[in-house]
Order: structure tokens, then C-alpha cells, then sequence
């Protein structure tokens, strides 16, 4: 058996590359190809039902208006009640011929099977599942006092989307439905203070490249991975060293620099139309797939970066973070970033 493997460690890495040499051209002529016509016969989804979780705020809100605009019927999830209708009422005026509310929250079992249970007892189908309830924490893993309090974090981002899809299946294959699930660019990011949410962005990437194996051709899944978009994330609101929600805006300036934030209703755009293309996977915004194989050919070169200009000592401020200071000389932060970012107020909870 030792030798088998000595063999296989061989000669497979020649060959890799061999076959990558002729295959791979032909393939990505095939690749454009499929894009040139699905973009031509993007699937309409007027009348269709798309359920949507995390729709109280942020990029959740923004594609119920997206759906709603290209004539869907929705289902909205949140734990925040009152937003959540708001929500509702401006998705019926940009013209969505029927909403409902669910609030319920996505990390408890019972509540997923209801949230499935009433959209087929009003709607009757299920086309689209987006999967997109979250939250994240912003603390260097040492500082946390109670390491508990984070299983949030997994309960909601990975556990809310596993648990609500597992109970949806059986509807999305009837309707030959979709999948679209947020992960997030910190799947292969390793963006210091968010090693929690990190984690759990790269197990939905798992998971749901997992699933579209087992449940293709029935279901197609497209896997999201916004970079930085307006949203409470990118407002500083997240989980901190207690294991509470709160916001720090220094903590968020030194982790995002100066790099751009994208506007939500840019991302939801090209989520859905994306979805709509039936594309397997979508960078949002693109460029970050640079960062991709950056991390791929150069891990280290990315990971000094993050540790020289983003990371700093348990116990030291983050504004002492070489890129919360150049983005104050700068005045960056008025150009990169959206003016609805600049504050924010722990309200709803």
C-alpha cells in the first residue's frame, strides 16, 4: 500500500498538469459558452415563490426588492418583527403580487419546519430558497471571554441554512427549484478578528458544494461571495469579546481599510440575476476573485498583509491598526465607503 501511494504521489502531479493543458482551454471556451446562453434565457421568475431568510435589513432586504421587482411572490424570515414588515410593504409596492411574513428564527429547528410549512400551506410551491441569515463577530479570538456565547454564529449562519434547507428539498425538487446561498469571500479570506464567521462561511461553501452534487439535476444551488457590502457588517455591527451585539466602528475601519464597499442594491442585483442565469457560483464584487488566487499561488503574501496592516495585539485599540490610520489621513472613508454605513444603532434586537 506504501508503494501504491509513493506511485500515486508521483505521477499524479505530471498529470494534473498534462491533462490540464489539454482540457482546460476547450473547457473554458464550453464555459462561456453556457454564461452567453444562459444569460440569454435567464429564468423569469415572475409568479414564482422565493423564500428569503435575514430580510429585515441589509442584503436580505434589498433582494425581496430585487425578486419583487421581477414580478415573485415572497416569503420573508427574520426574528425582527416590525422591519420585517416594512420590508413587506415596500417589496408589494415595487410589485410583488404576494408577500408574507415568518418571523421566526432560523437556528431553531421548529422554526425552520414552520417557516417551510407555512410558505407551502399559503403559496402551495417553493422556487427559490435564499439562504440568507447571519451574523458575525468582530474580536481577535483571544479576547473572547466566553467562547460559548459564539455557537450563535454557527447556529445561525450554518445550522439556519442546513436546517431550512433540509426541509425544503423535497418542494424545490417538485418545482425543479434553486438554492442561492450567502457565503461570503471570508470562506477563503482569513480576515483576523472574524475567525468565528470565517469558519462558518467556509462550511456553508462546503456543504453546499456537497448538496449540488446529490441533488443535481433536480435542484441547481448558486454559492454567493460578497466581499465587503453595505450592510450591519459593514456598519462594525457584530459580536464582540462578551459574546454581545454591539458596534465599534474603529474595530470595522481597521478591519475594511480602504478597500471599497460595494452598495447593497448592486449586490442584490447581481445575486439575482446571477441566480436567475442559473450560475453555480458569483464573486460580488468580481475583482475579489484576484484576492482568490492570491490566496491560492501566495497564502503568505495576503497573510502578512492582514498582519501588518489589520491585525494588532489582544488588549490594544483597534485604531492603532496601520489601516484604520491611513483611511483617517486619507479621508478615504468618504470616497470607499456608502454614507448610510458611516452610523449605525443597535436597534430591534
Amino acid at each position: 500500500m506504501e508503494l501504491i501511494q509513493s506511485f500515486m504521489n508521483l505521477v499524479a502531479p505530471p498529470i494534473t498538469f498534462i491533462s490540464l493543458g489539454f482540457f482546460l482551454p476547450p473547457y473554458v471556451v464550453f464555459k462561456y459558452f453556457i454564461s452567453l446562453v444562459r444569460a440569454v434565457f435567464s429564468e423569469d421568475v415572475t409568479g414564482k415563490v422565493v423564500l428569503i431568510t435575514g430580510a429585515s435589513s441589509g442584503i436580505g432586504e434589498h433582494l425581496a426588492y430585487e425578486y419583487a421587482n421581477r414580478g415573485a411572490q415572497l416569503a420573508l424570515v427574520d426574528s425582527r418583527e416590525t422591519p420585517l414588515e416594512q420590508v413587506a410593504d415596500t417589496a408589494r409596492f415595487y410589485g410583488s403580487p404576494d408577500v408574507i411574513t415568518i418571523p421566526a428564527d432560523v437556528s431553531n429547528l421548529q422554526d425552520c419546519r414552520r417557516i417551510i410549512d407555512n410558505t407551502m400551506n399559503h403559496f402551495g410551491r417553493l422556487d427559490h430558497l435564499v439562504n440568507n441569515a447571519g451574523i458575525a463577530n468582530m474580536t481577535l479570538f483571544e479576547e473572547i471571554t466566553d467562547i460559548t456565547s459564539f455557537n450563535q454564529i454557527m447556529d445561525t449562519n450554518y445550522w439556519g441554512s442546513v436546517y431550512i434547507t433540509r426541509f425544503a428539498i423535497p418542494y424545490l425538487r417538485n418545482s425543479r427549484g434553486r438554492i442561492i446561498v450567502l457565503s461570503s469571500t471570508a470562506a477563503w479570506l482569513p480576515a483576523p478578528r472574524m475567525s468565528i464567521y470565517n469558519a462558518t462561511k467556509a462550511a456553508l461553501r462546503s456543504m453546499f458544494e456537497t448538496l449540488r452534487v446529490e441533488l443535481a439535476p433536480e435542484i441547481g444551488i448558486t454559492i454567493v461571495t460578497p466581499g465587503f457590502v453595505e450592510s450591519e457588517l459593514t456598519k462594525g455591527k457584530a459580536l464582540y469579546s462578551q459574546g454581545a451585539m454591539e458596534v465599534h466602528q474603529d474595530v470595522r475601519d481597521a478591519l475594511i481599510g480602504a478597500i471599497p464597499v460595494e452598495t447593497v442594491d448592486a449586490c442584490a442585483r447581481a445575486i439575482v440575476r446571477s441566480a436567475c442565469r442559473g450560475d453555480r457560483y458569483l464573486t460580488e464584487p468580481s475583482w475579489y476573485n484576484g484576492l482568490y488566487y492570491l490566496k491560492a499561488f501566495c497564502p503568505e503574501v495576503l497573510e502578512w498583509c492582514y498582519r501588518i496592516f489589520v491585525y494588532t495585539r489582544p488588549g490594544s485599540s483597534a485604531a492603532e491598526a496601520p489601516s484604520k490610520k491611513m483611511l483617517d489621513v486619507t479621508g478615504a472613508k468618504n470616497v470607499m465607503y456608502p454614507p448610510s454605513i458611516h452610523s449605525v444603532e443597535i436597534a430591534g434586537e
